[in-house]
């Protein structure tokens, strides 16, 4: 008989992880600054549950994320309950009940933790950091823009300038099988090939709408060369008319930041659930990672909202590094009015408990980059 070996405390199921100094307080300085610029723009501030009834949670544009959502047993009211997978389904239920009342358009603001069943193979992790906005009560080209102008703002606000904002219509491939007729086995076909990118069955299998079809799968990339392909194809009927509403999103894109990359994917639909109009997918050029994600979409049973959300890990990870707050080692003997001033200052003190013969070498033992010596924060140095 062997004895078990004690499990490891510090072993986390898969898709979790600790995060540790100075990454977390990177994180939440990155996620402040981004719900600073979110707040300057006119975008209040909620804060919703963790855990919510399943039969409100998961109402609505909440569906979507249903089988990412975790549930367990309230063990007080004998009812279902979710953790929440995605913020933007409580972000509505707040909108369409708590303030229900509040004038529209109405502009909320959100940031915290989401809890997903499974992760990805391109973004494995289960527990997600999210900061996002959502516009709720307005449909026009002027609101789909400014979401994707205020999250290029916030994004530049932790130093990525060189981002691509990929617009896309999700709703417009099924509008055109359904105008088409496409249906059964034939329409899931024809959408798995055109899921893959692959021109080739999509021309064996597109019947007569297979060249129009073709045309927009081969424009995705920069914007006016899609949305020229979209112009040609002559879209009928609710096709042409949400490709009519891309245009006019882009050029008050192409009036209030004219710098702005701009990318279009006509025919991409997946990983949209729930988004019934103009959406946004945001990249760094040379990765596939999303930093964010969102679009137009219904709040509540019919009132139009559109929202975007960031997700600060990945955000940090091709952000440029965030220089960390210095660290300076205070003696126990030194006064507290000079501690006070240099935190006034941006440092952050680390005190001694206790008098030492080396405060040089304990202010290196504790991470310390600095020495208070008089008054004022002295840089550590070799000579030291």
């Amino acid at each position: 008989m062997t004895d078990d070996t004690p499990p490891n405390p510090a072993l986390l199921p898969a898709g979790l992880r600790d995060l540790l100094p100075p990454e977390a307080e990177t994180e939440a300085s990155a996620v402040e600054a981004l719900m600073g610029v979110f707040a300057a723009h006119g975008y209040q501030r909620v804060k919703p549950p963790l855990l919510e009834f399943e039969d409100s949670l998961l109402a609505g544009s909440g569906t979507a994320v249903a089988d990412q959502t975790f549930r367990l047993m309230d063990p007080d009211s004998q009812r279902m309950m979710g953790l929440r997978a995605d913020t933007t389904p409580q972000v509505a239920r707040i909108a369409t009940t708590r303030l229900a009342g509040a004038p529209r358009p109405l502009r909320l603001s959100y940031a915290g933790q989401c809890l997903r069943v499974r992760g990805s193979q391109l973004a494995p992790d289960r527990q997600i950091a999210q900061a996002g906005i959502e516009l709720i009560g307005i449909d026009s080209p002027a609101a789909d823009a400014e979401i994707v102008l205020v999250a290029a703002e916030a994004l530049e606000a932790v130093g990525l300038t060189r981002v691509s904002f990929d617009l896309t219509l999700p709703t417009l491939v099924p509008v055109l099988l359904d105008e088409a007729g496409f249906a059964g086995a034939e329409r899931a076909a024809l959408s798995r090939a055109l899921d893959r990118k692959d021109a080739a069955a999509v021309a064996a299998r597109g019947g007569a709408l297979a060249p129009v079809l073709t045309d927009l799968l081969l424009a995705a990339g920069p914007a006016d060369r899609a949305l020229a392909a979209l112009q040609a194809a002559r879209l009928p009927n609710g096709a042409g008319v949400l490709a009519a509403r891309l245009a006019e999103v882009v050029a008050v894109l192409r009036a209030r930041a004219p710098a702005l990359r701009l990318t279009i994917d006509p025919v991409e639909f997946r990983g949209f659930r729930y988004e019934t109009g103009v959406s946004v997918t945001i990249y760094a050029p040379g990765r596939h990672e999303e930093l964010g994600r969102g679009g137009r979409y219904v709040c509540g049973d019919t009132e139009p909202a559109t929202g975007l959300t960031l997700f600060p890990d990945a955000v940090l990870r091709v952000a440029p590094p965030r220089t960390p707050r210095p660290r300076v080692f205070v003696p126990a003997e030194a006064p507290q009015a000079s501690a006070a001033a240099l935190r006034a200052r941006g440092f952050a003190t680390v005190a001694a408990l206790a008098p030492v013969s080396d405060p040089a070498a304990e202010a290196r033992r504790l991470g310390c980059t600095h020495l208070l010596r008089g008054d004022d924060a002295a840089p550590l140095t070799s000579g030291d």
